[in-house]
Order: C-alpha cells, then structure tokens, then sequence
C-alpha cells in the first residue's frame, strides 16, 4: 500500500512523529508547527501502516470545533466516515461511556445534562429551599466551588472540615445539591468527567474492557488538562504505554480555570519508557516574530525549551509605539488599520489584542467613528455587556421614571426579595390603565395590594432611585456613573463572584466611568439635551451598530486568551504596561508570573507578518488615572527585533534640531521652555511633535522624559 502521500508533505521531525512505533510519546508542538496535522497523519497511519482498527483508538481534544476538523482531515485521508470512531472533547467522550454503562454508574438511563445556566438555577433553587441568603452565598460563588472540587476529583465526603466557616458552608450545599442531581438524575459538566473516572476506577473488569480496546489514546492541547482529566487518561493507559500527547508548554495559559500544567511535567514520571520530540519549525510567523518569542519566553524557568524557527525569512521588525495615553494608543492603532485598509488589506486579518475586556471600548469608539467595522471575538461589545447595560438602566430610570424595559432590567438586579408574582402585578395594572411599571409600582402600594415584605422591598427600590437623583443632582457627568454604580449594589454583587468573571464585570464598570469623563457633551447636541440624556444616547447608538458578523469582513477585537488557536497577518498587542500586562496580581507570585509571559508569548505568535506592540505613558482604566511603567515584558525582548515608531509619517523619533521652524511657531510651546505639570512637577520642553489637537511634547521632568498630549497635559509655562 502507497503511503507516502501520509509523510511526504510533512518536515523530518513530523515525519518523525507520525511513523514513530507505538508507545508513549510526548510531542512538544510549538506556535504554528503543524501540531494538528502531526496528530491526524499519526492516527491515520496506525490505521493504514500498523493496521490498527479505526474504533481502536482514541482521540481527545478541548473543543467541538477541534474535534470536528480533527474527524473531517482524517475522513478526508482515509475515505471512510469517521462517525463510529471515538474522536471528540473530554466532556463528549465522557458522556458517550456514561450513557452505555449509566447502571454501572449509578445513573437512570434517562440521566440528563445540565448545562452551566442550568446549574446555577438548579443551585438557585437549592438555596432558596434552604433558606440561604443568596447575598451572604452568591449562587455563582457556589456553582465556582462545586465545579473547581469536582475538577479536583473530590466529592463533598472527601474534603476534610477544617474549621473554615466558608468551607463549612461549601460543603453542607455541595453534598445538597450532590443529593437533588442523585435524585433528578442530573449530571453538570464537571460531573461528566468525575463520574466516568470513578466509574472506570470502581469497576476493574470495565475499566480492563476499555484498556484493551483503545490500542493507541491520542490527547491534544495536553498542557490544557485539569487534575481529573489527567487522572482519567491515566486509568485508561495504565500498564499499556499507549499515551501520545500533543502539547506546548510554552502556550499553557488557562492556571485560572484548572489547567495544571505540572501535568506535562508530571507525564515524564508517570510514563518512564515515552520519547519527545520537538516540533521547532514555524509555518505561521516571520522571523524577526518568532526571535522576539523565543527570547521572551527564555525568561520562564519552569519549561522544557524549545526554538521556533522559519526559514520564511525575518519579515518587518516588531514597532513599538509609546503612547501619550489611552486615546492616543487607539487613535495610533486605528490610523494604521486604515494605511492597512488602504492597500487592499483585508480587514479579517487584522486583530486588536488585550488584556482585559474593559480595554476594549477605546478601540471600539475609534473604530465606529472611523466606519470601520469590528467584531469582538468570543465576546460582547463595551455597552452590550450585562453589568453596563444593567449600570445604563439605572441612570435612564434617574432621567425618566417611564423607562419600562429599564425598570424591568434593574428592579430585582441585585435580588431584593422582588419576584416573578409582584412583577406580574406590575405589568397587569401598567397595561389596563396604559401606566408605566413606575406609576403601577406607586399606586399598588397606596392600595396596600402586596404583601408586608414585598411592599417593603419594592418602597425600597423607588426610594434608591430617588435618593440616587437627588444624590447626583450638583455632579459632573462621571461623577453621577460612579455614584450610581457604587450605591446601586452591583459592584458588591460582582465582588461576591469568586472567578475572574465578577472581577472582569467590575473593570468593565470602572471604565464605563472613564467613558463619561472622556464624553464630549458639546458634539452633535442639536436636541440641547443634558449631559446624562447625551451619554446615554451616545451608548445606546454604540451598542446597535458597526459590530460585524462571523462572515463580515471586520477587524477582530479580543482578549489575548481568546486569541489562543488563531493567527492573523496584522496582530496590534496593546496596553503592555506593568500593572496592566502583566496583571498586577501576578507580580509577586512567580508562578503566575509565568503565565502571565506565556500568555504575552501567546500573543506574539499569533502575527504572521505584522506585530505592533504598544503602551501608554498614561492611562485611565478601571476609573484610575495612572502613570505606568513600560510592561517588563517589553526589556525581556532585544531590541535588535523592534524599531520604535511615531504616528507622523516618519517612524524614527525626531531630535530638537529636525523640528520645522513653521511648526514649531504654531506651537504654543518650544524646545529649551520651562513648563509645570500637576503630576510630575518642573520640566523643560525638548521637543514637539504634530499640531492642533494631535500636538505632543516632550518634557524632561526631574522623575524621566514623558511624552504629552498637549491638550491634556494641563502643562503651565514657567
């Protein structure tokens, strides 16, 4: 049989990979090496080579998408469907042993899924029925612990109570809501996983089926695998030397939801006869890219090494831009887009990359106003966010009382004891008389309609509204967004939330009050509507438009962790600042320090031409003005890969001397000046740069030189 075509499109260490004899192998698959093409060629050539059955073996990925290309290459190389062969995510392959031996498991036959909404209403309920304060015991707070045990391998009867009220606690709603899953025959996801491993340890002749049939267990993105994943790879492998991992743990970037990536390391102990192989060659990115990686990611010391490399040639340096502040960064990345627009670049190739959601409104306004349409990836837009549309009908219902949508949004949001049967109330009586939920709110309670607790939890909603107008009455138009997020309840509400989502929510309502300083009251105001009225068109008009479909050709806006899998041919990495990138978090802890690199590693290795990497002197987020230092990421890699560029046409810095005597006579400053800055104190003027609005300047102040908008900058000549 001709097999050739199976390795002739491969590289020597590929090759390498694929027609290896069976046994444990550990591939260390770099950025762009081809990983997915290794692990399809590999299985297809035990089929075809070693004569292996297609229902023999087992393959293992993360996601549906994943799993389905990984089906459709092989389909495509062997010819035959691929429906019957065990190929899909761990959840998937969990589930489908599950449902053949459900008894053994202990579930009925019918046993159904519940996704992860449904398990926080089936954990709402639970509460309620105990009598809880889901305030005191966030429902998502509880839905985190019982996932990250279960992730853990660990029942409610394992954990040990070591006197911590707050474990306590976890643990009397875990083994109750363990006992309605038993009794409605419920199964979450992290559940799936858990109970095909204990099904499988539990019953030796079962577990000795499965060893026997799955000849070859093939698992991608291993350095992705949490505890219990890991443990039921063991179980199906162990004493059969049959594990070949594909992993990287260079892109091991997912420590916050479980990852473990001591698993890749573990996996050397555990399985003593594995060989690795290293696939170094790079097919995505240029040279001068894949240097700046490697010399960043030398910086990590718990890593197993490797160098990418290509023999594409070094490409464009890496351009780094020093912005003045969060405006200008977004004005200099969108103007770029535009040159790139403009020589018939695509706009799908392009990609804004962050690291932190609450980043991403700076670019989103720049974008709209320059009709230039984006899609944030695996996320929501700015003002289409939960947490800031909710914060939005709060200060609608300030300006008009009638906003019924706003009244339904934010009545019960966070819970205040106001449920489904007063609203029904609400709405039955604002429809008859063609009144507003607000003035039926008033009039059942001069009647007395509600019961004592409902009445009292309703009054008290209408007086938060009013005590919120008279409060924001004298404040300037930020001040009325702060105000009415810390009083409203929901930063409380998101400080309860125990994963990284309640702290994204929280950012994302600081910047909404970076989004009303910056607001120009004064622009478009034909209707001469106040300041608030003008905002909250200004949102309204922002969350409808310019947001492009999946098959739209549009710039993509996402998180760096979002990014992970993809590549672009212009890749802008944005706000690498200390405090910011890295995360202030992780910078006393070594170990998430590294995943902090990685996770910039993983940003650089998704530009395939084009990287621009950019920081600000000054920036407004999370509703703090702060003046940062430059990300240690930025020092970690050499400058013979990068070039500094400036938004003037010419990308090299211009000295004093270059500086045109007719600008520098429109300026109201000029080099050799004394000038006083409220932060920074005392300095003299070298150089400006632009004019009108864009004017920059640079100041040698006693604590470094800074570049300022002049506009801003609130600088005084001496």
């Amino acid at each position: 049989m001709d097999v050739t075509f199976l390795i002739d499109s491969l590289n020597d260490t590929q090759r390498q990979a694929v027609t290896a004899p069976s046994k444990s192998m550990l591939i260390l698959a770099g950025a762009g090496s081809g990983k997915t093409r290794v692990l399809v060629h590999r299985i297809v050539w035990q089929i075809q080579v070693e004569g292996l059955s297609p229902h023999s073996i087992l393959a293992v990925t993360f996601t549906n998408k994943a799993a389905a290309e990984m089906r459709e290459r092989i389909e495509k190389l062997l010819n035959i469907p691929t429906r019957a062969m065990w190929i899909g995510t761990f959840h998937g392959l969990a589930h489908r042993i599950l449902r053949r031996h459900a008894q053994q498991a202990k579930l009925p036959d019918t046993f159904q899924i519940l996704d992860s909404d449904d398990q926080l209403r089936v954990i709402k309920r639970l509460l309620k029925s105990m009598s809880i304060d889901d305030k005191k015991w966030p429902p998502r707070q509880v839905q985190w612990f019982i996932n990250a045990q279960k992730d853990e391998g660990l029942r409610a009867n394992h954990i040990a109570d070591t006197g911590d009220y707050f474990v306590k606690q976890m643990l009397v709603l875990y083994k109750a809501y363990e006992d309605i899953c038993n009794r409605s025959g419920l199964v979450d996801f992290a559940e799936l996983l858990l109970r095909a491993h204990e099904l499988l340890r539990d019953n030796p002749d079962l577990l000795h089926f499965y060893q026997r049939r799955f000849r070859q267990v093939h698992v991608d993105e291993f350095q992705d695998t949490n505890t219990i994943q890991y443990a039921w790879l063991r179980l199906l492998t162990e004493g059969q030397d049959n594990l070949f991992i594909v992993g990287d743990d260079d892109q091991s970037i997912y420590g916050w939801r479980g990852a473990k990536i001591a698993n890749i390391f573990s996996f050397q102990k555990h399985y003593p006869n594995h060989e690795i192989i290293r696939l170094e060659q790079n097919y995505r990115s240029t040279g001068n890219i894949l240097h700046a990686a490697n010399k960043l990611i030398a910086h990590n010391s718990n890593r197993m090494g490797k160098q990418l490399w290509t023999d594409a040639g070094e490409g464009e340096l890496i351009s780094l831009y020093s912005a003045f502040n969060e405006q200008d960064e977004a004005y200099f990345v969108v103007e770029r887009i535009k040159q790139w627009i403009e020589k018939d670049g695509l706009k799908q190739d392009v990609a804004i990359l962050y690291r932190s959601n609450a980043q991403s409104r700076q670019f989103e306004e720049r974008l709209m106003t320059a009709a230039i349409p984006y899609r944030v990836y695996g996320g929501l837009r700015f003002f289409e966010r939960a947490e800031i549309k909710s914060s939005l009908a709060y200060l609608r219902l300030l300006s008009n009382r009638n906003d019924d949508p706003s009244f339904e949004r934010v009545v019960n949001t966070p819970t205040r004891g106001i449920g489904a049967k007063t609203m029904d109330s609400l709405r039955d009586l604002a429809r008859s008389e063609e009144i507003s939920l607000w003035d039926a709110s008033t009039a059942l309670l001069k009647q007395d309609f509600f019961t004592a607790r409902a009445s009292n939890a309703l009054k008290k909603f209408l007086q938060l509204i009013n005590d919120l107008e008279f409060l924001c009455e004298e404040l300037e138009l930020f001040e009325k967004v702060k105000l009415v997020g810390e009083k409203c309840g929901l930063i409380e509400l998101y400080k309860k939330e125990k994963d990284d989502r309640g702290e994204a929510r929280i950012e994302n309502l600081e910047e909404l009050v970076n989004a009303a300083r910056g607001f120009d009251y004064h622009a478009d105001n034909e209707e001469n509507l106040n300041e608030l009225d003008m905002f909250l068109a200004h949102a309204s008009l922002e969350s409808g438009e310019m947001q492009g479909a999946n098959s739209d050709d549009c710039i993509q806006l996402m998180t760096l962790h979002s990014a992970k899998g993809l590549e672009f041919k212009q890749v802008f990495m944005v706000g690498l600042e200390e405090g910011l990138f890295p995360s202030g978090q992780s910078v006393d802890d070594i170990a998430r320090l590294e995943e902090e690199r990685r996770l910039c590693y993983v940003g650089i290795t998704r530009a395939m031409e084009q990287l621009y990497i950019s920081y600000a002197e000054s920036r407004r987020l999370y509703g703090k003005e702060t003046y940062p230092s430059p990300s240690r990421f930025l020092r970690e890699i050499p400058a013979e890969f990068t070039q500094d560029v400036r938004i003037r046409a010419n990308i090299t810095q211009p000295s004093a001397k270059k500086q045109s005597a007719s600008l520098a006579s429109q300026s109201t400053y000029r080099a050799g000046q004394k000038v006083s800055h409220p932060k920074f104190g005392t300095g003299l003027v070298l150089q400006i740069e632009g004019e009108g609005k864009q004017e920059k300047v640079q100041v040698n102040f006693n604590g470094g030189r800074k570049w300022l908008m002049a506009a801003y900058a609130r600088l005084e000549i001496l």
